[in-house]
């Protein structure tokens, strides 16, 4: 019998950085949220969305490694790094692959953000909705516990969260541009 502590590990830090992933995005979204923006100090919001982050890479890291050492799925590290060239469902691995690169180009780029300007930086930045979407379809579809009831429930809270924290953001936006336009005089 094979030792499963590879495949375990591997289907852990997986779930792990996906969590760690939702956090980060979660943390971004408070810190541009207007009713939380006041509440909370923005220096230790973008410091909690920044270890959130590196966090999420890290167990991505560890899941790589880890399906590396697995004697139950056969990969090299070019399949780690070149997205589709997994032998198992090369689509939806390679979407994950993808995502976890474009994850540490954005992490990346908050020490350029001077560098790259901060337009480009917040363009750049934009791509978090993506890699979070991405590494969904990628745990869903690729994931070997992905009908268990944990992982329901995990990725269904997940979404669900960033699902509301989205649509708060742009309620607040709208309704605090309602408020500005009544503000404004009138050009009369």
């Amino acid at each position: 019998m094979k030792d499963p502590t590879f495949w375990i590990e591997a289907r852990a830090s997986g779930l792990a950085a996906y969590l760690a992933l939702t956090a980060s995005v979660l943390a971004g979204l408070v810190l541009k949220s207007k009713p939380f923006g006041k509440a909370l100090k923005p220096a230790s919001v973008t410091d909690t969305h920044r270890f959130l982050a590196l966090v999420a890479i890290g167990a991505t890291a560890v899941h790589g490694v880890t399906l590396l050492l697995d004697s139950t799925i056969h990969i090299t590290v070019a399949n780690l790094l070149v997205p589709g060239t997994m032998p198992y469902r090369p689509l939806w691995t390679g979407l994950g692959v993808a995502a976890a690169e474009l994850m540490a180009v954005i992490y990346l780029s908050f020490a350029q953000r001077k560098r790259i300007g901060t337009k480009n930086w917040r363009r750049l930045h934009w791509l978090a909705y993506g890699v979070f979407v991405a590494m969904t379809v990628h745990g869903v579809m690729s994931g070997t516990d992905t009908a268990k009831p944990y992982a329901v429930a995990i990725y269904a809270s997940a979404i669900g969260a960033v699902t509301g924290a989205v649509c708060f953001r742009a309620l607040g936006r709208v309704t605090s541009g309602a408020r500005e336009s009544r503000r404004a005089p009138s050009p009369t």
